[in-house]
């Protein structure tokens, strides 16, 4: 069960992958864009959500017993690494 925590943690890290991408576009985007500030940042939500959806139906698929540990560690991960990433970017200005 330690196993699947830790596994649910990385994809948790890894699925805020999207959201820091769709910060950086929103970031970039000007006013006249197609996309748009929020257009961006929703396309990063959603595909955090696409990763991590994707990777509790294939744990479910796979190790149905772990599915619970597992779904728990990477949401738990998506939050930390959130926090972690508001935190740093505060303390830098």
């Amino acid at each position: 069960m330690f196993v699947a925590i830790l596994i649910g943690i990385v994809v948790g890290v890894g699925s805020f992958g999207p959201l820091v991408f769709g910060m950086n576009k929103a970031r970039m985007a000007t006013p006249t864009s197609n996309f748009g500030h929020a257009g961006s940042l929703l396309l990063g939500v959603l595909l955090s959500l696409v990763i991590l959806a994707a990777a509790v139906i294939i744990c479910v698929m796979a190790a149905r017993d772990f599915a619970v540990p597992f779904t728990l560690g990477a949401a738990g991960g998506l939050v930390v690494a959130a926090v972690a990433f508001g935190i740093s970017k505060n303390m830098r200005k």
